[in-house]
């Protein structure tokens, strides 16, 4: 499997309401092999792990061409999809959103999350400006012939300041997000945080697009997340902070031996 679209393609048909596709997030090269080599279908990475790993912190801190180049590293180094935690595209502007996951297109990965929170900033995005930049990747990704995978993420339950609201109203905007988000071009909608069995199936029942969720210590397993109707199931920052803290441990048993 080497054409991008082929992969494309390949990628889409893994996100199957009951049979989710699991992705454990790597972070670079090295961690892809690793993560194919246990028998993954794809390989997602994820925004904190890969700036962690180079020394930044989440939120766009690490530098787009970085994200870039290593992105392109790992779909050199692993014939399995790739798609890409690309955050908020590096601007609030539909333009440069556009230009930027052409980029990213350009790499060779299959698909991107893309978040509606304001990176830097407070709240969400309103549902308009969203609406207009999940438009501008659909564009340039037709523009390159690739059915690109946009994970449209909402972040409806992580957001700080969304805490105290009712969660009724919360599951109900959210799903208003993804009935628009998938007018807008999306593949599929990115729910972190949602962990409640009722308002997973309540979601995955009313949206529009495969619904991605994201593993917590709150979370039901794999397969009961089947049996609610999620389409994808990813492990966020958990798989690089695990390795990090394995490191940790065997560096301070040498060191205290």
């Amino acid at each position: 499997m080497t054409d991008q679209q082929d992969r494309a393609r390949a990628f889409h048909a893994l996100h199957v309401p009951g049979d989710p596709v699991i992705l454990f997030n790597i972070w670079d090269a090295g961690s892809a092999l690793a993560v194919a080599d246990a028998g993954a279908k794809a390989l997602a990475t994820g925004s904190a792990s890969v700036a962690g790993a180079r020394g930044y912190s989440d939120a766009e801190t690490l530098p787009m061409q970085q994200a870039l180049t290593n992105a392109e590293r790992i779909v050199d180094a692993v014939d399995l999809p790739l798609t890409v935690d690309f955050e908020g595209a590096y601007s609030p502007e539909p333009v440069l959103v556009g230009v930027h996951a052409r980029a990213m297109i350009e790499t060779g990965a299959v698909g991107i999350n893309f978040e509606d929170q304001v990176i830097g900033g407070t709240g969400l995005h309103p549902i308009d400006a969203q609406v207009t930049r999940i438009m501008a990747i659909r564009a340039e990704a037709e523009r390159a012939g690739v059915d690109f995978f946009i994970n449209a993420r909402t972040d409806m339950w992580l957001k700080a300041g969304l805490a105290t609201v009712d969660e009724d109203a919360r599951l109900g905007a959210a799903i208003e997000r993804a009935k628009a988000y998938a007018d807008a071009g999306a593949s599929g909608f990115f729910a972190p945080g949602l962990t409640d069995e009722s308002q997973i199936a309540a979601l995955c029942e009313a949206s529009p697009l495969p619904v991605n969720v994201m593993m917590f210590d709150a979370m039901p397993d794999t397969r009961r997340l089947a049996e609610l109707g999620v389409a994808r199931i990813s492990y966020g920052p958990g798989p690089w902070r695990d390795a990090m803290a394995a490191l940790t441990e065997a560096a301070r048993a040498v060191f205290d031996a």
